[in-house]
């Protein structure tokens, strides 16, 4: 009972963190694409694209920081003091976004999204959370579970920005000021108080010298972070640039974009939930393997087949992604967990972050040229990651079958 209270209590955490992080996303398009010019659309005189691309960049900076800083901190100080920092701060955030938004102070509005973005990396301080608590098949299960509600938050937050709209532009964040502040008042019910630390060390030591990066320092993780940026490179060329060929290709609108996009999202939430975490006699970095190959072999018919195929695909790619997500922070919490539940988490998470913004560095080069370019890069980054995973695999069994054959 209390393992299932406790992934029940992460996976909400998940949900009402990532509704509070995707709500306002339907809300800045309109607004800086506005006829009628003011403070915030034409700070200082730039252009209102220029100041939007601002403003979308600013939140995932501060998330990449946050990924880095958070879960280390946790394993210092605990996992439920930092989810309550996180999601009051995070509260405040969105409520001075919406308190810039009324005084149209473009400066508050960066700073509002920036300490948003920081405090929104504390999914890492979730899933170490799980990985503390829980081992093999039950671990691996409330992993998938947990992937399948932050899916389900980037799913529900668009779709409930645009139900609250009507009633205003700053509407969509004070339901996210909500929603953080029931998260806190859960995690201040459910989860159980930590003994304290013995640690000496400061905040300020834990964020210079045991963020997460720092675990780069070891030979094997730095493996894993070669290989996971490359196939979260393949990953995000997807996530960024699929609706632009929704555009290019089939000629989809807003609401067309949308309806892809829901279908892509369902179809991630429900494999998570239902299929995911299901126990397997596979090695964990076989299976990983053959999921960064559909991941890759999905983006490719995108950039490469006609329109149904393409539109397929884009829905398709949400069973081997939710597989390998459900996978990977498994075997990792049990291979490297020795650095720190919260230091590994919280590496993935930023793993991600950079991944983004290559990403979309990349690919604003390339769609210059053809927006299928950025997809073919991603579909080859993803294969590549499944190549050296499955050599991984067989690197790792080497040992372990010399040391049977010496028996």
């Amino acid at each position: 009972m209390q393992n299932a209270l406790l992934i029940a209590a992460a996976c909400l955490l998940a949900l009402f963190s990532t509704i509070g992080a995707s709500l306002p996303y339907p809300v800045l398009p309109p607004l800086f694409a506005a006829d009628a010019p003011n403070s915030l659309n034409h700070f200082l005189g730039l252009p209102p694209k220029l100041l939007f691309g601002i403003a979308l960049t600013i939140n995932p900076f501060g998330l990449m920081i946050g990924s880095a800083l958070l879960g280390p901190l946790s394993d210092r100080f605990g996992r439920r003091p930092v989810l309550l920092a996180t999601a009051l701060g995070g509260a405040a955030g969105h409520a001075l976004t919406a308190y810039a938004l009324v005084l149209e102070s473009y400066p508050l509005f960066i700073a509002a999204r920036f300490i948003t973005g920081l405090l929104q990396g504390n999914g890492s301080v979730a899933r170490a959370m799980l990985a503390d608590r829980l081992e093999g098949d039950l671990r691996l299960r409330a992993f998938s579970w947990l992937n399948g509600a932050f899916y389900m938050g980037w799913l529900a937050g668009p779709l409930l920005a645009g139900f609250t709209l009507a009633w205003g532009i700053t509407t969509p964040f004070w339901v996210a000021v909500c929603a953080l502040v029931l998260m806190a008042a859960l995690v201040a019910v459910v989860l159980p108080r930590e003994a304290p630390s013995k640690a000496t060390t400061s905040w300020w030591h834990v964020a210079r010298n045991q963020h997460s990066l720092n675990l780069l320092r070891y030979p094997e993780l730095r493996r894993l972070f070669i290989v996971q940026l490359a196939f979260s490179c393949g990953v995000t060329a997807f996530y960024e640039f699929y609706p632009l060929w929704l555009v290019e290709v089939p000629g989809f609108d807003a609401r067309g974009i949308a309806w892809i996009t829901a279908g892509l999202c369902a179809l991630m939430t429900l494999t998570s939930l239902a299929f995911a975490g299901r126990p397997s006699a596979i090695a964990p970095l076989r299976r990983a393997a053959w999921n960064a190959f559909g991941v890759a072999a999905a983006v490719a018919l995108v950039a490469v087949g006609n329109v149904w195929l393409g539109l397929l695909a884009i829905i398709l790619f949400g069973i081997p992604n939710a597989f390998y997500n459900a996978i990977v922070p498994g075997w990792c919490a049990d291979r490297f967990g020795g650095y720190g539940q919260g230091a590994v988490m919280g590496l993935l998470s930023t793993i991600f972050c950079i991944a983004n913004i290559l990403m979309a560095l990349a690919g604003s080069v390339l769609t210059l040229i053809d927006t299928r370019l950025v997809l073919l890069l991603g579909a080859a980054l993803s294969a590549w990651a499944g190549w050296r995973l499955q050599g991984w695999r067989v690197q790792m069994a080497a040992p372990a079958a010399a040391g049977g054959l010496s028996k």
